[in-house]
């Protein structure tokens, strides 16, 4: 629960600082740095918690078993490192594609370094996967799982070519659709990892999943609020399409 109490407190402080930065502009420059701080502990909160999950928990009888600091681990550190990298290749590709001028340029070059400190985690974090559980060797390095897996290390390839091209020639929206091809193969290779159990080699999905009309009850409610977030969405970035100019913002 730690990490997720972490997650939730980071995202809490983030939204006030944010809030209040326009608010209190005499002290704008603390406020910039609490939301700094908010965002970093979110996203380390949430990577800390994604690589407790990888490495295991202990469950008795359906119910977590673990003491307060089971999830703190090397592993979980370093996955939570990893995500700060993700994020943060993700936000300068997202400057890249609505900022110009100088700020631009700065996002290129910042997107360009984190895109290395993002893949230097991907390598170390796949690597030391493998150790955690047999089934995740298994699954990658054996066959006839190799036929799956293997694709997935050549596209990370090929996606990130093709993003250091785009960012090289000056390309706006490309690097943020081929950083975002990066974290999705990311998630493909967690689910290859950990299919089809939620807890890996403890809990199933079939074990914790919840009673079939729970399910319906969900299914309906997910049918109809769906479509009305992704219209939503796409309506907001079609209002707000385009660059982002000196006074776009506050």
């Amino acid at each position: 629960y730690a990490p997720m109490i972490a997650m939730l407190l980071g995202l809490v402080f983030r939204g006030v600082a944010f809030e209040f930065r326009w608010r209190d502009p005499a002290h704008r420059g603390l406020w910039d740095k609490a939301f700094t701080a908010g965002s970093i502990v979110t996203t380390f909160a949430q990577g800390i918690a994604l690589g407790a999950l990888l490495q295991g928990i202990t469950v008795e009888g359906r119910a977590y078993a673990g003491g307060w600091w089971e999830w703190l681990s090397p592993f979980s550190v370093l996955t939570g490192f990893g995500l700060l990298a993700g994020y943060s290749l993700l936000g300068s590709c997202w400057l890249v594609w609505k900022t110009e001028g100088a700020l631009q340029r700065q996002a290129r070059t910042y997107a360009g370094r984190f895109g290395i400190f993002l893949l230097a985690m991907i390598g170390v974090i796949s690597l030391m996967t493998l150790t955690l559980e047999p089934q995740y060797y298994q699954r990658w390095l054996s066959y006839p799982g190799l036929l799956v897996t293997v694709p997935v290390p050549l596209a990370t390839v090929i996606a990130t070519v093709l993003f250091y091209r785009s960012l090289s020639r000056g390309k706006d929206a490309q690097p943020f659709f081929w950083a975002l091809s990066l974290f999705g193969l990311c998630l493909v290779g967690l689910g290859i990892s950990i299919w089809p159990d939620v807890i890996p080699a403890r809990v199933s999905i079939w074990e914790a999943a919840a009673p079939e009309r729970s399910q319906i009850f969900m299914l309906v409610g997910a049918a109809i609020m769906v479509p009305i977030i992704l219209a939503y969405t796409a309506w907001s970035y079609w209002v707000f399409r385009g660059k982002v100019g000196s006074e776009g913002y506050h």
